[in-house]
């Protein structure tokens, strides 16, 4: 089946997820934003309503739109936001009739895990923690003491 396709396709995913942040990375190196725009879910300034969706609707898997209004979402948001960056031939497993029923079970369990991947590294490393929000809380009841 061949989507019509209406570039830029706009992703929406999770920057707090570190599996997701780094396939994010590596779409971003590739991808012209004429093609793939990248919108993160998680960012504080991020509204969820004008696209009819909640921010735990989108949480639940992966969303991705064209130009045109079409939404694609979970495996199919994958193939397309890869095909925008030029990796079409690496995400054709994708769209294998055979390998599809067991790659959909495969996405549906990593959902289903995801949020309790947090611990893993993240791709922004360090720089997650400038703002502060990395910072251990003291627990001797001494902050702002010096």
């Amino acid at each position: 089946m061949r989507h019509p396709t209406v570039w830029p396709l706009t992703l929406y995913y999770d920057g707090n997820c570190p599996l997701c942040a780094r396939e994010i990375r590596a779409l971003r190196r590739r991808a012209s934003p004429q093609r793939l725009q990248l919108v993160d879910i998680d960012a504080a300034d991020f509204d969820p309503a004008p696209l009819g969706f909640s921010r735990s609707q989108l949480q639940q898997r992966l969303h991705a739109r064209f130009a045109d209004g079409q939404w694609v979402s979970g495996l199919d948001a994958t193939f397309w936001s890869w095909c925008a960056a030029g990796l079409g031939r690496w995400a054709a497993p994708l769209r294998w009739p055979l390998l599809r029923p067991l790659l959909e079970l495969g996405y549906r369990l990593f959902c289903r895990l995801r949020p309790y991947l947090h611990w893993l590294p993240h791709t922004d490393g360090a720089a997650r923690c400038r703002a502060g929000a990395c910072e251990l809380p003291d627990k001797t009841g001494n902050a702002g003491r010096d």
